[in-house]
């Protein structure tokens, strides 16, 4: 399988994603947005990942690539290629789906529980989402569900955590594929964001549960995998 990737900034990479599939031996390019790098063309990749960022959606007028990935990311879907978007890459699949995205009640930061939605009770969602399970989440933006997407999970902070929209897009607000190495990057780069809100929690809690990371970087692999194979 050919993967292709795009990204926002330097900080915000792969991680585990990247181990995988060169375990795996899938083709694996990138798009660094934030370097002026063109848009591939779409007959290049089988899926497309679209990688997180502290910017949001709506930061046009800053981010003058967003509109120009927006558009790559509808054509994308309407050629029927699969699509992984975490967290913002989530919140522009959300928004070229004609979804709203804005500000959360709360900021969300460090590792919480997700719980599996209502929607995601049969297969293969009840065997890739746990009925409950933790994740690292650094986001302070949600979205509205788009229509005709399954609602797949929730938090107790935010109700759209993940989302699939046939018939091969896939939305995750959290982050499976955080390393310790792609955490320890956004503490350095984001860590004024850690303010003391209810979601939100310390430099030294964060880092203090890297047992969770394994667990997730599995969840990360079978997701993975059931794209490639779908």
């Amino acid at each position: 399988m050919r993967i292709h990737y795009l990204q926002h900034v330097p900080f915000e990479g792969l991680g585990h994603i990247e181990t995988w599939a060169r375990q795996q031996g899938h083709g694996l390019t990138a798009t660094s947005l934030f370097g002026g790098e063109p848009l591939p063309p779409i007959k290049a990749f089988d899926l497309l990942v679209v990688m997180g960022g502290p910017m949001g959606v709506y930061d046009t007028a800053d981010y003058v690539w967003l509109t120009p990935e927006k558009r790559f990311i509808e054509r994308v879907l309407a050629a029927e290629k699969k699509v992984l978007g975490i967290c913002l890459g989530a919140q522009l699949l959300a928004d070229v789906l004609g979804a709203e995205v804005y500000k959360n009640r709360h900021k969300e930061i460090g590792w919480y529980p997700v719980t599996r939605a209502v929607g995601a009770q049969s297969q293969p969602w009840d065997s890739l989402f746990p009925e409950q399970f933790f994740a690292f989440h650094w986001h302070g933006d949600t979205f509205d569900l788009p229509a005709g997407a399954i609602h797949l999970a929730q938090s107790q902070a935010c109700r759209h955590q993940a989302f699939f929209y046939p018939p091969g897009a896939l939305g995750l607000q959290f982050h499976l594929e955080s390393t310790e190495q792609s955490i320890a990057q956004l503490l350095f780069h984001c860590g004024h964001e850690l303010a003391p809100e209810p979601y939100i929690q310390s430099e030294g809690d964060i880092r203090g549960q890297k047992e969770r990371i394994a667990p997730s970087n599995e969840r990360m692999e079978n997701i993975l995998n059931f794209l490639a194979g779908s």
